[in-house]
């Protein structure tokens, strides 16, 4: 029987998870034993972070939105409480946005008048 040396595929292998772990300080941007192991949490953290990160985006959207109105005297709970009344659909990033690139005064005076009529 013939002898069948793999070292080809080792080194590929390992050369694969060192070119990910390219930015890592230390060992572990060299070792493969050490760098397979960082790869490994690095995956644990994007996966955690992921999630992190809309957690963080829609408090960072929740105090811009209040940020903009409080300049007409609003709070941010009792405009979001209106619309959800006037059952207008509309999602805290694009509220976010409405009140960056566009004059929110507009919505707000939709609101109020709708506010008025209703009591």
């Amino acid at each position: 029987m013939s002898r069948v040396k793999r070292g080809v595929f080792s080194k590929k292998k390992h050369k694969k998870i060192i070119k990910r772990c390219k930015g890592f300080t230390g060992r572990r941007k060299n070792v493969f034993r050490i760098s397979k192991q960082a790869y490994i949490k690095s995956l644990q953290y994007f996966y955690r972070d992921t999630r992190n990160k809309k957690r963080d985006f829609r408090k960072l959207w929740i105090i811009n939105i209040n940020f903009y109105l409080r300049k007409y005297n609003i709070k941010y709970s009792r405009f979001i409480k209106y619309i959800k009344e006037l059952n207008i659909n509309i999602n805290r990033k694009s509220l976010y946005y409405l009140c960056k690139e566009y004059n929110m005064k507009k919505l707000i005076i939709y609101i109020n008048e709708k506010k008025y009529l209703q009591n």
